[in-house]
Formats: C-alpha cells, structure tokens, sequence
C-alpha cells in the first residue's frame, strides 16, 4: 500500500528527561561541533539526541529478528565522521568546510560546493559575469535574488542549495512508495549498494554487522568518494562488504547489474531517479518483477523533488536543523542529516529484509532531518579549563571532543571481488 507508514523511530521517544538530553548531547561529541569558532559550543540541538537514540533502540530490535542484533550508540554517529577527520566547529560555514549560509534577497540559503564544478557554476546561479572566486561580488549578486529563485536555478544546475526550513516536521523520516508481491526468505540475504558517501554505507553496514551478504557497487572511474577521506571512517562503513566496479555507460556490464538486482533481496541506492533508469531501473519495476525490495536516499526525495542534489549539510538545514541566532545562522554539528538518515534507512532496511512482502521505500536526508529536529533546549555553557561544560543544577557536565568509539576492520579494495562476483551473476 503506497504510503503505509513504514515503522521506525518511537522505541523510546519521549523517554529521555530533558537533564538528560543535554548531558548525552555534551558527551557524544555533535555539541563541541555546533556554535561559532570563537564562541561557545551550543546546548540548543540537544533533543536530537532523543531522535538517534531512538532509532538506534528500533535498528537493535529489527535487526534481532534478521539474526544478530547490532546495538550501536545513536547519539555517537552524529559526530563519527568528525572524530576521524579532526573537525571542530564554524558557525555559519559548515564542520566540513564546503557549505556556507549566504544572505540573499529575502533571509539565506545554504550553499554546498563539495566539488570543483559546483563553484565553477556559482556565475551560471547569479546569472552574472563575476569570477567564482569573488565572493563579494557573488554576495551583492545573491542579494538580489530570493531564495525561492536560488533554489529554483540551483535545482536546474545540479548545485545543492537550500532554504532554511523548507520541509516541515514530520512523523516518520521515510515512507513507502510501492508495495510489491510476496518474496522468499532466505537465511543470509543478498544487499546490493549502490550508495556512496555516508548515510547509505553507513545503513547498508549495519546490515551486513546483522550477517546479511552486501555487495558494494562502484561505477568504473567514479568510485565512492568516501575512499579520498580519512581511510579509517571509509574503513568504518565499508569493512565486510564485497566489492565490484561497473561501466554504467556499457551495455554488457548494464545486464549484469540487472541480473544481479534480480537475485538480490534488497537493493540500496542514493541516486537521482534518473541515473538508474539510464540503466533500465525503475525501483517499482524491480519490486513487481524480480520481488526485490528497495531502499533509497536522496537529497530531498525521489517522489518530491527527484532531480534535486542535496548533501548532509544542506538538507539537514533545509529540514529544520540549523540554529537562527542575532549574529548569523548557524550549521548543527557535521551534516547531521547523513547519519540520522543512514540510521533510520538501517531500521527501513532491516524490516524490508524481514518482511513477506517486497517494498520499495525512501529516505531523503532533508525529511531525516525533518523527524529529528525538536524543541530547542536551553541551558547554562561556560569555560572551564580549556574547555568548556554545561550547568545542569548542581552537576557540571564537560563538553566532550568528537571521540572514535568503535571500529569494525578494513574495507576491502576497489573491485577485490569483481571477478568472482562476475562469473557468479553471469548468463547461465
């Protein structure tokens, strides 16, 4: 049934005392992340924890019924990947240094220019022959233009831009879009991942730490760019994983991935619609005639705005994540969507592999961020030392630095199991 609620998020919600809340947001790391650079780390986002603990309680409970339950400390991820890179916070550019809140005609919008092609295209966005380097020119020219309309023109030239609260709360940070036929169960399901970055690898990991089999798939020249990060977090995301190289643009190696989406029990991707159908894949399509679910992770939904780019920075803003204050808005944590939205599409994924039926479900990062969001929290910060802790009544709780916790072995190379995995899937 299109559009049936799809189970996740409310293990414990509204379990957690406010006291509590802020001291778990203090100690996990995302508030040492969030505030200026040259200010005080900010209790506000605390309540999101409530969202990741949450979820991380429901990914325990589904994935106990695939076999191994994988128990994870929610609130921990929403500051993993800067653990590993050395990140700290910086206001109203974002943890990771790619996006930027800019003022335009009628309040901001959140840039995100990960690549060196989304700056080239900043002229094309103003509609101006000013250098993308000029920041003080592109500034006047923002300025003249609403943020509707930068969106808008973003949207078309493939940038991740976004307004402040585009997408309103919601119950649920994904839902289903087609409801399929009856599928076999098998004891180790077969996941393929055509995902990359974060959230997606970081959903399809916990699965495989749940004993399922998952094939990472990578397009031949455009591998994960998660592999030119810090080697240890791709490590994190990636490790237990097969791996296979594809040329999308080759009709033989197209075939195959057909074949291999045929036989597999769940398919997880983070593309925009029309990157898989270039390849003849329609996840509906896959659902009714190979009753191979589907899970997908977009910027801001495949059904919604399915031609639309967005990343962790820009889409948690636009779904309500982001601190309005006098001096400047300002990022919360580090693109805080990507692993509320990878743990919420764990959960979605592990029920798909559970359930008697096949689906195909979504999970954009922007209506993740959407779910999460809740009432700000207010509370005393101050310095003490070289750090800084918040005043709970009569306790002081330290603000701790992101902290690596756990580890889960090394990735394997590009394409280790290409051979293998070629004559496995090949015509019989």
């Amino acid at each position: 049934m299109v559009g049936r609620k799809v189970r996740v998020g409310f293990a414990s919600v509204g379990a957690m005392a406010e006291h509590d809340q802020v001291a778990t947001w203090a100690n996990c790391g995302a508030m040492s992340l969030t505030g200026r650079i040259d200010g005080p780390p900010l209790v506000r986002p605390a309540g999101l924890v409530v969202a990741a603990a949450s979820v991380a309680a429901d990914l325990a409970a589904m994935t106990k019924r695939l076999g191994h339950e994988v128990a994870v400390d929610g609130p921990s991820l929403l500051a993993e990947r800067a653990a590993f890179a050395g990140l700290h916070r910086r206001g109203s550019v974002s943890v990771g240094g790619a996006a930027r809140f800019e003022r335009c005609g009628d309040g901001w919008v959140v840039l995100n220019l990960p690549r060196p092609e989304d700056v080239a295209a900043l002229p094309a966005l103003v509609e101006a022959a000013v250098n993308p380097d000029d920041w003080e020119a592109l500034r006047r020219e923002l300025r003249r233009r609403s943020a509707a309309d930068l969106v808008q023109r973003g949207r078309l030239l493939a940038l991740a831009i976004a307004r402040p609260d585009e997408r309103p709360q919601t119950p649920a940070p994904g839902h289903e879009i087609h409801r399929g036929p009856a599928r076999p169960a098998r004891a180790r399901p077969v996941v393929l991942d055509f995902s990359s970055l974060w959230a997606g690898p970081l959903a399809s990991s916990f699965l495989a730490d749940a004993g399922a089999r998952v094939i990472k798939v990578e397009g031949l020249g455009r591998p994960d760019g998660a592999r030119s990060g810090p080697a240890a977090f791709f490590d994190l995301l990636n490790a237990g994983k097969e791996t296979i190289t594809i040329d999308f643009g080759d009709r033989a190696d197209q075939a195959l991935l057909r074949r291999m989406v045929a036989a597999a029990d769940l398919v997880i991707e983070a593309s925009r619609p029309r990157a898989m159908a270039a390849v003849g894949l329609d996840p509906s399509t896959v659902v009714e005639a190979s009753a191979t679910s589907w899970l997908s992770i977009t910027g801001h939904g495949r059904i919604d705005d399915p031609d639309r780019i967005g990343f962790g920075d820009d889409a948690a803003v636009a779904g309500g994540l982001w601190i309005d204050d006098s001096g400047g808005p300002m990022f919360v944590a580090d693109a805080v969507a990507d692993p509320v939205a990878g743990l919420a599409a764990a959960v979605m994924a592990a029920e798909l592999l559970v359930d008697e039926r096949a689906s195909a479900v979504e999970v954009p990062l922007s209506r993740a961020a959407a779910w999460a969001q809740r009432r700000p929290i207010t509370a005393p910060v101050e310095p003490e030392g070289d750090g800084w802790v918040v005043a709970l009544g009569g306790e002081r709780v330290a603000v701790a630095s992101p902290t690596v916790t756990r580890s889960r072995g090394e990735a394997a190379p590009l394409d280790a199991h290409g051979a293998a995995l070629r004559a496995e899937f090949s015509e019989r």
